[in-house]
C-alpha cells in the first residue's frame, strides 16, 4: 500500500465553511473503484482532503495490489476518527455504502455513526433547474463556476488503467490514477461556493428594507408590489434570478431583491364550522347562530362551506401554504390563498424573513 500526501495551493474558498464545523474537523472524501458493486469490484484508492496548520492537504491510500483493500480501509478509518464531519459528492448513494460493504467483507468493525455527513450532490440537486444545469455532476458544477481541472480521464476510463497497473506498475499509470482522485477532491473544495445557492433556499434570510411600490404594466394598468431587499446567508458566486407566479427574485453577491404582488381588494375569510352559522343573503356574510338566531328567518339560511364567510377590504399578500393565519381567499373553490398585511405585520422583520423563504421555496417547487 502507498500513502501519498500533498499540500493544496488554493485561493480563498469564498464560502464560509467554518459555519458548518471547525475547519480542522472537516474531512473531504472520494474513493476510486473498479466497479459500482462492492461484492464484484475492487477498492483501490481512498482520497481525503483536510485542513491543517492553515493549509488544505490531500492524503491518499492506494492499493498496489487487490489484496491490499483491507489495509487501505483500516488506514483510512483510523485517520477519519480524528474528524467529525465528512464532505462527499453523492457519497450517500455510493462512497459510504461501498466502504461499509467492503468493511463487512473483510470483517472490519468500522462505521460512520460518529460522523455528520454533508453530501454536496444531495444538497445541490434540488436546485439544478433553477441554476439551469444539465445535470449535477461535479465536473458540470466546476464548469458552472469556471473551474478547470488537470486530469483528462473519467473514473470509468481508469478502471483498465488500474488493472494494467497491478500487472505492470508504472509511474505514469500511478499519476493518472491519483491525479484524477486529487482533482475530484480539489473540485469539491473549489465548488463549495455553489453551496451559497443551497443556503439561499434553506438558511434564514434577513430583510434590510421592505417597501410597497406602484407600477404600470404594458397595458398601462396600475399594480402594487412589495419589494424586499435581503441580506443573503452566503455570497452568491454568480448572479442568480428566478420567478414564478408573478414573484421575482434576483441575487448578486451578498444581496438579493424579492418582488411580490400586493393586492388591495376585498377578500373572504371562510369559517370552518359552517354548520354553526347562518348565511345572510342581503348582507352577503355568515353570522354565528348564537347571534343570527335573532335575525328574521326570511333573511337567513343555513350556511354551507362555500358561503360561510366574512368579507374584508384590506391589503393582502399571496401564500402557497398556510404560513400565516387567518388566511383569506377570493372564492371558496379557488386554490389561491392570501394573508392580510396589517400595520403590525409591516413592522415584523421575522415575518418577512419567513415569507421570503416561503416564496423562494415555492419557486423551487414550481420548477
Amino acid at each position: 500500500m502507498r500513502t501519498l500526501r500533498q499540500t493544496i495551493h488554493l485561493p480563498n474558498l469564498d464560502y464560509p465553511l467554518e459555519k458548518t464545523a471547525p475547519l480542522d474537523k472537516i474531512l473531504f472524501l472520494d474513493i476510486e473503484t473498479t466497479g459500482f458493486t462492492a461484492r464484484s469490484s475492487c477498492l483501490y484508492l481512498i482520497g481525503t482532503a483536510y485542513y491543517k496548520d492553515g493549509k488544505w492537504c490531500i492524503k491518499q491510500w492506494f492499493a498496489n495490489h487487490y489484496e491490499e483493500e483491507a489495509q487501505v480501509l483500516s488506514s483510512f478509518f483510523r485517520f477519519a476518527a480524528n474528524f467529525t464531519h465528512l464532505v462527499h459528492f453523492n457519497g450517500n448513494n455510493f462512497d459510504l455504502p461501498y466502504l461499509l460493504q467492503k468493511c463487512q467483507q473483510h470483517s472490519l468493525p468500522y462505521h460512520f455513526d460518529h460522523h455528520t455527513g454533508i453530501d454536496l450532490y444531495r444538497r445541490l440537486s434540488p436546485y439544478k433547474s433553477c441554476l439551469h444545469l444539465p445535470n449535477c455532476k461535479l465536473k458540470t458544477m466546476e464548469q458552472f463556476l469556471g473551474i478547470e481541472r488537470e486530469d483528462t480521464y473519467s473514473g470509468g476510463e481508469l478502471i483498465s488503467v488500474y488493472h494494467e497497473y497491478v500487472k505492470n506498475p508504472t509511474d505514469f499509470a500511478l499519476q493518472a490514477l491519483t491525479v484524477h482522485n486529487s482533482d475530484d477532491l480539489k473540485g469539491m473544495l473549489r465548488v463549495l461556493p455553489i453551496l451559497a445557492y443551497y443556503d439561499l433556499f434553506n438558511a434564514p434570510l434577513h430583510p434590510k428594507k421592505v417597501q410597497a411600490n406602484y407600477y404600470r404594466d404594458i397595458d398601462g394598468t396600475q399594480h402594487q408590489e412589495l419589494i424586499m431587499k435581503l441580506a443573503l446567508p452566503s455570497p452568491l458566486p454568480k448572479p442568480f434570478s428566478c420567478s414564478a407566479r408573478s414573484c421575482y427574485f434576483r441575487g448578486e453577491g451578498g444581496e438579493g431583491s424579492l418582488r411580490v404582488p400586493l393586492y388591495e381588494e376585498e377578500m373572504k375569510y371562510f369559517y370552518s364550522n359552517y354548520k354553526n352559522y347562518y348565511y345572510l343573503p342581503e348582507e352577503d356574510m355568515a353570522m354565528h347562530k348564537s347571534v343570527a338566531s335573532y335575525v328574521d328567518k326570511d333573511h337567513r339560511i343555513q350556511a354551507t362551506a362555500a358561503n360561510c364567510y366574512t368579507r374584508k377590504l384590506s391589503s393582502y399578500l399571496p401564500q402557497w401554504d398556510v404560513l400565516f393565519e387567518p388566511f383569506f381567499k377570493r372564492n371558496y373553490h379557488e386554490k389561491d390563498m392570501f394573508f392580510e398585511l396589517t400595520e403590525e405585520r409591516k413592522m415584523d422583520r421575522d415575518l418577512f424573513s419567513q415569507y421570503a423563504a416561503h416564496i423562494l421555496g415555492m419557486m423551487v417547487d414550481s420548477r
